[in-house]
């Protein structure tokens, strides 16, 4: 079972940065891709930024340049730091792993609870 806990969400003015966090737990799996999404209601779920195994990453045309995905795999930790806050990218922020699990060596990706992003203009 894996389990994931976001946290750094919260009410930041525009222009001011925010910190996520995603911490996986459990055992029996091996991460090979972490990413953020987001999500404002009425609107599909969005990608933001994804980091895979050997550190290559991938981020949204609209946050680029603004924020920055990284990982500790020592502790199965997926952060994305968020700078020069924009009103539109207040949201939902969603972490999503990718995982192979052990021993049967199938594929799953699991999603956390979610984190409420607000930007004030």
């Amino acid at each position: 079972q894996v389990q994931l806990v976001e946290s750094g969400g919260g009410l930041v003015q525009s222009g001011g940065s925010l910190r996520l966090s995603c911490a996986a737990s459990g055992s029996g799996f091996s991460i090979y891709a972490m990413g953020w999404y987001r999500q404002v209601p009425g609107k599909q779920r969005e990608l933001v930024a994804t980091i895979v195994d050997g550190g290559s990453t991938k981020y949204a045309d609209s946050v680029k340049g603004r924020f920055t995905i990284s990982r500790d795999s020592a502790k199965d930790t997926v952060y994305l730091q968020m700078n020069s806050l924009k009103p539109e990218d207040a949201a939902v922020y969603y972490c999503k792993i990718g995982v192979t699990l052990i021993p049967t060596m199938s594929d799953a990706a699991y999603w956390g609870q979610g984190t409420q992003v607000t930007v004030s203009s």
